[in-house]
């Protein structure tokens, strides 16, 4: 894999030499002799999910210096260098080690050892009446491979539908015909991007809380921008690397978790969803906010930790004024940058009013900013 970093005037030929992190080796290739130990850091951020901050660089037992360049730290042509990285110091899922997989081995990922150790669960017909008299049914942990028949006979009947923790691959047409449903629970099953019918999906028009975390999803469609009543939208734990610009149709969406994925960058648009109240993109490939984050301004809650973000939105003290909640564990955010932007002072009494309130385990005391802002 190449990477290049734009130096000075040239001072010589340039370098390429390797990092050896986590039993394997990065070829970093074409840097200049006067490019810093921080770009060289800021070069490997992506390649092994370590922020710069929580990368230790060691060529020929000696510590390396960001300030000081490659030459200066007598690192030359065909050098080998070791990087040593600090726990917790790092974006998306964890540091990228050796024959990783891309994302954490799931409950749903153990469907096929569990199917040897015991056979599906059937339902028992007597639920039916019971359901259809509720309008709510609970098939969770069922250890099913597919949604049974007697879902669909309750009919316009059904309105919460728990299937979270099973073995379930699609998401049928059928699904249509549940046509009141309001809360569909699909957590923890084994769900591909072309296995969900989005078309009948969409025609639930009284539906608020869809629930797709911990599957195998990739990509959500356009098609995610017709859900007009959804309040919560949860897809944490999936292999998503983007969102569609339409979910900035959905302006009454007030809960978005999409946190665990693999997300280099928001849609502009996400400041069109101005219902938000509590957002969680943490532990995602975030390098920057678009401005817009500023537009929501019902968001209370607001969790960006384990992604590389070095800023936030200039507007996002000043315009969010319900904002109490801000996580920034293990990003590039420092308590000087937060000083610097405007409305800081009035976020910071918001907060502390708030935590002397309630008990908060997160923040000991309410006299300091402890939501992961690096002190530095």
């Amino acid at each position: 894999m190449e990477s290049s970093v734009t130096g000075g005037e040239d001072s010589g030929a340039n370098i390429s030499l390797s990092v050896k992190f986590s039993g394997r080796t990065i070829p970093i290739t074409n840097l200049s002799p006067d490019s810093t130990i921080k770009d060289l850091k800021s070069l490997l951020q992506p390649l092994t999910n370590v922020l710069p901050r929580g990368q230790k660089l060691i060529c020929k037992g000696k510590l390396l210096v960001d300030g000081m360049t490659l030459k200066e730290s007598e690192v030359a042509n065909g050098s080998r260098i070791m990087l040593m990285a600090s726990q917790g110091l790092h974006q998306g899922d964890g540091p990228i080690l050796k024959q990783a997989p891309t994302r954490p081995i799931s409950r749903a990922s153990n469907a096929t050892t569990l199917g040897k150790e015991k056979t599906e669960v059937s339902v028992d017909k007597n639920r039916l009446d019971r359901w259809k008299a509720t309008g709510v049914i609970g098939l969770r942990d069922y250890n099913l491979r597919a949604i049974p028949d007697e879902v669909w006979a309750c009919g316009t009947s059904a309105r919460v539908i728990e299937l979270s923790n099973n073995a379930i691959p699609v998401v049928p047409a059928k699904i249509g015909c549940l046509s009141s449903l309001q809360k569909l629970f699909l957590s923890a099953n084994d769900i591909l991007d072309n296995s969900i019918n989005w078309e009948a999906l969409v025609s639930l028009k009284f539906l608020t809380v869809l629930s797709l975390d911990q599957n195998h999803l990739t990509t959500l469609p356009p098609a995610l921008g017709l859900f007009t009543s959804l309040r919560q939208f949860h897809v944490a734990n999936n292999k998503l690397s983007s969102l569609p610009n339409e979910i900035g149709l959905l302006t009454k969406l007030e809960v978005l978790k999409v946190n665990n994925n693999r997300i280099s960058t928001m849609p502009t648009c996400i400041g069109d969803c101005i219902g938000l109240i509590e957002v969680d993109v943490s532990s995602n490939l975030l390098s920057e906010l678009p401005e817009t984050f500023g537009n929501l301004h019902n968001l209370k809650s607001l969790c960006l930790s384990n992604n590389g973000l070095k800023s936030l939105p200039s507007t996002l003290f000043k315009n969010c004024l319900q904002l109490t909640t801000l996580d920034l564990h293990n990003t590039e955010i420092t308590m000087d940058v937060l000083r610097q932007t405007e409305g800081w002072e009035s976020f910071d009494e918001r907060r502390r009013l708030k935590h002397q309130k309630q008990l908060d385990f997160r923040v000991v005391n309410s006299g300091a900013f402890d939501e992961g802002a690096d002190k530095s």
